[in-house]
């Protein structure tokens, strides 16, 4: 006869869906790439790139074994959107959860799953991510709101490109020059980017839902997407399942997601343009040589020709302050703790440099996390986290409202 613990163990075993394990082995490396045409040295894993999926089910653990191999720079990982409850240490950004992992040395994540939805990785150290040290993150959901409905699946990504690697885009960003020439304007992307190349083609069947995740991994321009003759309904954004709303275009910022749903044509007649487009407005000047768009292709039928793709040239993505969770959950009310964020800009000594409240933030010696482990009843202190970290002390349980 089973005990009471092991019948417990069993039907959460049931419930969870038999959670597991899913362990992946990485040797952050350098490698060559050309997603737009012009060759330059990306950060890749095990000497491949794009990088791989992460890619689990709700209540299973990951584990991430890496390896630094890049010989000339740290690193470390940053698992986008997942709030890392219990497991904060693996959260990623160097200088706040972690040292960055030096050249030669290993680092291994470990967390388990408990936000179902669309995410992605990214270095955390350095700018990186721009330098293509970034993936998806899926982690599915059997009781998924729209699970009944689908009948297949596609991770889709966006990203702006740069053909100069990320340590000389910051120098010149922030530099004298920059500030004389260009009014401390952010670095201009040569490109734009889909599937981490251009022109990509996703093979689709008639009559059929699919769910398709769409990421934008860039390091600074929002993008436009729409489907040629495909209406999307929108039913997760960020890891929230949202009510469903039906658009014809998305707008979707750096680092944000969502998925939608599209119902594929009844039959395989011809094949559909996916077409994208970097904001042009979040640039201070628009280089005379810079094409914004970015294509890519539903394919019905690969035997049938693909269609000319025409720039987007009418903006008018779904208004996101229309989004409704799908738990319904209304505002938070009897706000406990308020924080005030001041944001601007200032020429320091020639250098164009972003503050808050007053103060540019520089990387403490110390990690944060570190800090409030290690510090006692001086954790509750914002001193100790330095003056240019911006630390602001909470309570568990709060409602903290943030004013911008």
């Amino acid at each position: 006869m089973l005990s009471v613990l092991s019948f417990a163990a069993l039907s959460f075993l049931a419930t969870s869906g038999l959670a597991k394990t899913v362990v992946y082995n990485w040797d952050i490396t350098w490698v060559h790439a050309s997603p737009d045409g012009f060759s330059r040295p990306v950060i890749g894993i095990n000497g491949q790139w794009p990088c791989p999926t992460i890619e689990a089910n709700i209540g299973d653990r990951v584990l991430v074994h890496t390896r630094n191999m890049l010989g000339n720079e740290t690193t470390s990982l940053h698992f986008h959107g997942l709030f890392q409850s219990d497991s904060n240490s693996m959260d990623g950004p160097a200088g706040v959860t972690q040292c960055p992992i030096p050249p030669g040395a290993r680092f291994t994540y470990d967390y388990t799953l408990d936000q179902p939805g669309t995410y992605w990785y990214h270095s955390h150290n350095k700018g990186q991510y721009i330098d293509g040290l970034r993936g998806p993150l899926i982690v599915h959901d059997k009781d998924a709101p729209y699970a009944k409905q689908v009948g297949g699946e596609v991770t889709l990504t966006l990203s702006d490109w740069y053909h100069d690697e990320a340590p000389g885009l910051i120098h010149y960003f922030q530099s004298v020059d920059n500030e004389n020439n260009h009014n401390g304007a952010e670095p201009i992307p040569k490109g734009a980017l889909m599937q981490d190349t251009q022109n990509p083609m996703i093979s689709v069947k008639p009559n059929k839902t699919y769910l398709i995740r769409i990421i934008n991994m860039g390091a600074f321009a929002g993008q436009f997407i729409s489907i040629d003759g495909h209406q999307m309904t929108i039913v997760e954004v960020d890891g929230v399942y949202t009510v469903p709303q039906k658009t014809d275009q998305i707008y979707i910022t750096a680092a944000q997601r969502y998925s939608v749903l599209i119902s594929t044509k009844s039959d395989a007649s011809q094949n559909f343009a996916i077409r994208a487009a970097m904001d042009e407005e979040m640039f201070d000047t628009v280089p005379a040589d810079l094409n914004p768009n970015v294509y890519g292709y539903l394919v019905y039928d690969a035997k049938k020709p693909l269609p000319t793709p025409t720039p987007l040239t009418t903006f008018a993505a779904f208004d996101d302050f229309k989004l409704v969770p799908q738990d319904q959950q209304g505002l938070l009310s009897k706000v406990d703790h308020q924080i005030l964020m001041d944001f601007d800009f200032i020429n320091d000594n020639g250098i164009n440099r972003a503050r808050i409240n007053g103060v540019s933030y520089i990387p403490q010696k110390v990690p944060a996390l570190y800090t409030a482990l290690t510090t006692g009843s001086d954790a509750t202190n914002p001193k100790v986290y330095g003056t240019n970290g911006n630390a602001f002390v909470v309570q568990p349980g709060e409602v903290v409202e943030i004013v911008l």
